[in-house]
């Protein structure tokens, strides 16, 4: 798997580094990523499955419309990550 920094665009401003943990797991983000961007990043692609027939779900459209990129942030269910900023300290569950 590639390292997330080879994920991340270029030229852009990465002074303000934050901790985010997700799944438990402590992934490093960026001031002003969306959640989204610092999960795909990250290598994660499944974000959540399907409420029927729980198939794997991730990000779709990327700007709130299609809301397969939901995820339980800080305890909160039903938070789509590509509107979602990251913070330092923010929790991120996949699996509920």
């Amino acid at each position: 798997m590639k390292s997330a920094d080879t994920l991340r665009i270029d030229g852009i401003d990465r002074n303000n580094p934050v901790m985010i943990r997700v799944n438990g797991h402590p992934v490093r983000a960026y001031s002003g990523e969306t959640l989204l961007a610092v999960l795909i990043a990250a290598g994660f692609r499944t974000l959540r499955s399907s409420p029927v027939l729980k198939e794997p779900r991730g990000g779709f459209c990327g700007m709130g419309i299609c809301r397969e990129c939901l995820a339980k942030v800080n305890g909160v269910p039903g938070v789509r990550a590509c509107m979602t900023q990251v913070e330092d300290g923010m929790e991120v569950d996949l699996n509920g």
